[in-house]
């Protein structure tokens, strides 16, 4: 995953950049100038923090594809909240962890929602299987949850909240703080994985 991604392609790192650079290794630099919505030390945070984010992220979760969507979601809700950055009340790398923190909570629940969810299909399914619906149906419906199972989970988040939740795609971006072009385009990539696979 590039820097310029995690932004939603703010930061393009093939380009020449005439404003304002962090200068050395000087940590305050970069969070004044993320605060002031400077594209390039947003991408400086990312290649300086991005690592710990992730090593967090994959401990807590034991999954690096998650870890992977973690560290996204950070860095796109830290470009997001920037404002809310207080250098007085840490530095930085604390806020960043603390984001993290936040993102793995919420990674926990939707696996937990998942798991819940998984449960409650089988139930249905073992009550389906005393009924006289078509076997093909029940067989339809596994299929479907199984390849849900297997997108990245970012995908896979997404296209629960739409179809389970019954969430619109705006609705997605503010529960989740994702842009909402990040929300179709997961949407979109998941759907077509899941066509792809099924086809």
């Amino acid at each position: 995953m590039t820097a310029h991604r995690i932004a939603g392609d703010l930061v393009d790192p093939s380009e020449p950049y005439s404003g304002h650079r962090p200068l050395g290794d000087d940590d305050d630099r970069i969070a004044r100038g993320l605060v002031r919505g400077d594209e390039y030390c947003l991408a400086a945070a990312y290649r300086r923090w991005g690592g710990l984010v992730h090593a967090l992220a994959a401990r807590a979760l034991g999954d690096p594809r998650e870890a992977e969507d973690v560290t996204q979601q950070v860095f796109v809700a830290a470009w997001r909240g920037r404002a809310n950055f207080r250098h007085e009340r840490g530095s930085l790398p604390a806020w960043l962890t603390g984001i993290t923190r936040r993102k793995i909570a919420d990674a926990l629940t939707a696996r937990t929602r998942r798991t819940e969810l998984t449960a409650m299909l089988g139930a249905a399914l073992q009550h389906e299987d005393r009924t006289d619906e078509q076997p093909e149906r029940i067989l339809d419906r596994m299929v479907v949850t199984e390849e849900l199972a297997r997108l990245p989970g970012v995908q896979r988040d997404v296209l629960e909240l739409a179809y389970f939740a019954d969430l619109t795609q705006t609705q997605i971006a503010d529960r989740t703080g994702m842009p909402l072009g990040t929300v179709k385009s997961h949407a979109r990539r998941g759907l077509q994985r899941m066509r792809q696979s099924l086809g």
